[in-house]
């Protein structure tokens, strides 16, 4: 199986920013890690052994990026309008450097979003906010508003609130959003949200669920026994779905 390592000086980020690339064709899916994880995360998880097959038989070619959590949401430090600054400043790099990155090394016209845990919120994120670019959507296990508190799992933004909050957190800004030509984009994507029923998020993931039905919005949403919050989970998932 192809594996590539690349590293690059990001201008949007002012780092270098590092990434693996596994395969050699087929449709490209951009891989976020989990919470403060970083881009060797999937494959030492054992996610991309899963894969294996589609990956040689030239059906998926993975490109799974760093994270920069503990400079945004996790950067318990700053002020939270720097956090979510700092998170802006992480989907330029997504949509400047790792897309057109992606495009020149593989021209197959589609391109899933994926991740777990963290990683799909922002997988979750970017496709509600930029769907002419994705194809499909694939989300793990996810917490899509970062505001929340439950049970151990903290406000990320300390009850901090602006539009850059609002407009990247996907059960604030979907409900109201009515741009028609929007809406046909995501209606064009193929989503699916799994959880756990056990899982602290699957109200918040109940809720996004109403949200793209209401929207006209087809897609899967499937709760799994127990928390299922855990990358044995995940494994089992990633084999389905993806």
């Amino acid at each position: 199986m192809n594996r590539e390592y690349h590293k690059w000086w990001s201008k949007h980020l002012q780092r270098d920013m590092e990434l693996l690339v596994f395969g050699h064709a087929g449709a490209k899916v951009l891989v976020f890690p989990t919470r403060k994880s970083r881009f060797y995360e999937y494959e030492n998880i054992g996610m991309v052994k899963v894969l294996q097959d589609k990956i040689e038989r030239g059906h998926l070619q993975l490109y799974c990026i760093d994270s920069i959590d503990n400079e945004s949401f996790y950067c318990h430090w700053a002020h939270p309008s720097g956090r979510v600054k700092r998170h802006i400043a992480f989907e330029d790099y997504i949509l400047n450097d790792v897309l057109p990155f992606m495009n020149r090394k593989n021209p197959h016209d589609c391109i899933i979003a994926h991740g777990s845990s963290l990683g799909a919120f922002h997988a979750v994120n970017i496709v509600l906010r930029h769907p002419q670019l994705f194809k499909k959507l694939v989300a793990f296990s996810g917490r899509y508003d970062l505001s929340l508190a439950v049970e151990s799992f903290h406000d990320l933004l300390d009850g901090f609130y602006n539009d850059d909050v609002y407009f990247h957190t996907p059960s604030h800004f979907l409900p109201n959003l009515e741009c028609s030509l929007h809406l046909n984009a995501l209606k064009k994507i193929d989503i699916t949200l799994v959880i756990g029923k056990e899982d602290p998020f699957l109200h918040n993931n109940k809720q996004l669920s109403s949200v793209l039905h209401q929207k006209g919005i087809h897609h899967q949403f499937l709760i799994w026994d127990g928390r299922a919050h855990s990358a044995s989970y995940w494994r089992r998932m990633a084999a389905i779905y993806i």
